[in-house]
């Protein structure tokens, strides 16, 4: 559509207009027959709560809700609490949650290896990840011995690696589509970094007590869902590194964009399934839900001083003034952009009174303004390799972690 056609009512001829909507209606019927929509055995809304992945209970957990077997986990005895938590009980606590931010993860990645350089960084007692945080999360809950992966993954990588466009067509008329692109390259990519090894080394330190979480959006009910990659890694089922790719996939999947993952569940002896998508649809960073008392746990694993949480933001927190030409696309683009960065800063406000309320110390960090850098497509690996090098620097100076959010300086 040009410029001259944007903004200027043009008077179109009543029958061209209804010839244009026959036209139409006919393109919509042809792709009917060939949409890349799989068939479904969605979940009843009645059997929600009930459902489990087979063979591995406790796989998940609603991440907007205490956990359902809280207060069995509390009646645990201080024997049972040690056995289960070596790692971690009666130790000190140092947390880690990431945040989505798709390329933008690679200043994590950054952080992370500049971190490993002071010679600060600490073993996390657990780690959450949502969408590129997500990715993320593995190698940085296994430690610095993955180092040189991370860098990898985040420098050496650009578009193509990720997705690959289905094209006008299917994107305009394809209304029985499921996304824009399809994830594939990044399927191949899960395959070739989350391999049996990983999942043995993330189940070998889930079985001493440390946590690997990442969160996806359930959009049959609208709900974030936290998932315990540790659980899943220990469980010895045969299609653990499949549902572990699986999930790591759907976390990633940013609605309308890619394709949602669909997740297969057993309830009722019945075998039905859930759709899932980016953990950014229901939240941009997290380490447990609001409702849970983590204090009272904390006092339960006898952990003596405050434990600290690390929340790393992968995005700018300021809004970045663009002027927007007019379009359907540009303005959908602002406007989402728009509301991740303010859902982003609602989600660190959140955690920050969370942390205070449980009696735990706050760290922030985020892309500062400084960084001016912009990207030339999703992923841009002379971008990517721009802010991964940024964050590196950062960290390695010595970070200034903002013990809370910016705005929210009253202790």
């Amino acid at each position: 559509m040009t410029r001259t056609q944007i903004g200027v009512r043009t008077v179109v001829p009543r029958w061209i207009r209804g010839c244009t909507l026959l036209l139409t209606i006919m393109c919509v019927a042809l792709v009917t027959g060939c949409g890349t929509i799989p068939k479904r055995a969605p979940l009843p809304e009645g059997l929600s709560n009930n459902a489990e992945i087979a063979g591995i209970p406790r796989a998940r957990a609603w991440g907007d809700e205490p956990f359902s077997w809280t207060d069995e986990w509390f009646a645990l005895s201080r024997e049972q609490l040690q056995t289960r938590y070596p790692a971690v009980y009666g130790k000190d606590h140092n947390y880690l949650a990431i945040s989505g931010g798709g390329s933008n993860g690679a200043f994590t990645a950054g952080l992370l290896l500049g971190w490993t350089e002071t010679g600060t960084r600490p073993d996390f007692s657990a780690v959450t990840g949502i969408s590129t945080g997500a990715l993320i999360a593995p190698f940085a809950f296994l430690g610095s011995d993955y180092d040189a992966t991370l860098k990898e993954l985040y420098t050496g990588i650009s578009t193509e690696d990720i997705l690959t466009e289905r094209g006008f067509w299917s994107g305009f008329y394809g209304l029985q589509s499921d996304a824009l692109a399809n994830t594939k390259p990044l399927q191949k990519l899960l395959k070739k970094y989350i391999t049996p090894k990983i999942m043995e080394a993330i189940a070998e330190e889930y079985r001493k007590g440390r946590q690997l979480d990442i969160g996806t959006t359930n959009l049959d009910a609208g709900r974030p869902v936290i998932w315990s990659i540790g659980r899943i890694a220990a469980s010895g089922h045969p299609k653990a590194l499949d549902l572990i790719r699986d999930l790591l996939l759907a976390s990633a999947s940013i609605p309308v964009a890619f394709p949602p993952v669909l997740v297969e569940v057993e309830a009722n002896g019945q075998v039905y399934d859930e759709l899932h998508v980016d953990g950014g649809g229901s939240t941009q960073i997290f380490m447990y839900p609001v409702g849970l008392d983590f204090g009272r746990a904390l006092n339960k694993l006898e952990v003596k001083s405050p434990p600290n949480i690390y929340l790393i933001r992968n995005s700018p927190i300021d809004p970045k003034y663009s002027e927007v030409e007019p379009g359907i696309t540009n303005i959908a683009g602002r406007t989402i952009d728009s509301l991740i960065r303010t859902q982003g800063i609602g989600d660190i406000y959140r955690m920050y009174y969370q942390t205070k309320r449980d009696g735990l110390s706050y760290h922030l960090a985020y892309i500062p303004d400084d960084f001016k850098e912009k990207s030339k497509e999703p992923f841009d690996k002379e971008y990517m390799g721009k802010l991964f090098d940024f964050g590196y620097r950062l960290a390695k100076d010595g970070y200034p972690w903002l013990k809370y959010p910016p705005g929210a300086e009253v202790e």
